[in-house]
């Protein structure tokens, strides 16, 4: 196990599995505001149940593992000591499933495009006529946008779901999707952080998708009343925490798309003027105030 402690005694840790520009960021701002913290490196730890004494005595963690499997183990862990987690295992289990966040969406009356699943060809053409061509066919676990396809016709379709087939595998047997939003050449992202909408950029792109990993580009986006209401409350309905709302245009008002356990912002914190990293520490060192 690797661990770089700032002060004596931290009580604060930071879980994650590889240095990106956000961690990097996120220690900078620990250090900049003298929290007392430790990284702990998850491909280094070894834990044995009933034998993590040198853990028990982190009261708050903050997750930000790139693999959500790895993420959501030491989330659990975490929280069954008796840890804070930010994000908690719930959250993380519910934003990493877009079945799972849909559902939650629906239940607490989130707006968000048509979406439905079908398990069968024939059943999968039935919701694309209804939905109307062309249609979006999602991996129910994903990010970045792989996998994810607009579909113009029932041909093609047909070849998705003969590749599906061909991949086999169980994440291939659930076909999530959702109405193609013809949205303006761009979406929204808003990033939450406990009950506040911190921030928001525009992500605009030539291509259908405007993933800025996929070389989308950031602008700063206003907040307006509407985009803070539909992003608190798709946050809440997902278990709340530090979460990034995708957000589509739509005529029938704002329509929440997806949202991000572990979000990134590298892009984003000179595009809004916003300290997000800053903002998601005095976050977490709320909640140790809070234990």
């Amino acid at each position: 196990m690797t661990t770089v402690a700032t002060r004596s005694t931290p009580r604060i840790a930071v879980v994650y599995d590889r240095l990106r520009p956000e961690e990097r960021l996120l220690f900078e701002a620990f250090e900049r505001l003298g929290v007392a913290f430790d990284q702990l490196y998850a491909p280094q730890l070894a834990l044995e149940f009933g034998r993590t004494e040198a853990l028990a005595r982190y009261e708050v963690v903050l997750e930000r593992c790139l693999s959500q499997t790895r993420g959501l183990a030491l989330a659990r862990i975490f929280e069954a000591l008796g840890a804070v987690v930010v994000n908690r295992p719930a959250v993380i289990e519910t934003c990493g499933d877009k079945l799972a966040t849909n559902a939650a969406l629906m239940r607490a009356g989130v707006p968000t495009p048509r979406t439905g699943i079908a398990f069968e060809e024939g059943e999968v053409l039935a919701l694309c006529r209804a939905f109307g061509y062309p249609v979006v066919m999602k991996p129910v676990v994903g990010s970045w946008g792989r996998m994810v396809s607009k579909l113009s016709d029932q041909d093609a379709v047909e070849a998705v779901l003969e590749h599906k087939e061909t991949l086999g595998g169980p994440q291939h047997k659930v076909f999530y999707l959702q109405e193609y939003i013809a949205k303006p050449g761009r979406d929204i992202r808003t990033f939450v952080v406990g009950q506040e909408v911190i921030a928001a950029i525009y992500r605009t792109s030539q291509h259908w998708i405007t993933n800025t990993a996929r070389g989308g580009v950031a602008a700063n986006c206003p907040l307006s009343d509407e985009l803070v209401e539909v992003s608190l409350a798709a946050a809440q309905a997902v278990g709340g925490g530090v979460l990034a709302i995708d957000l589509l245009e739509s005529d029938r008002g704002l329509l929440v798309n997806e949202v991000n356990h572990t979000m990134e912002f590298r892009n984003s914190v000179t595009t809004t003027g916003v300290d997000i990293p800053a903002r998601v520490v005095r976050y977490v060192a709320e909640q140790l105030v809070a234990v």
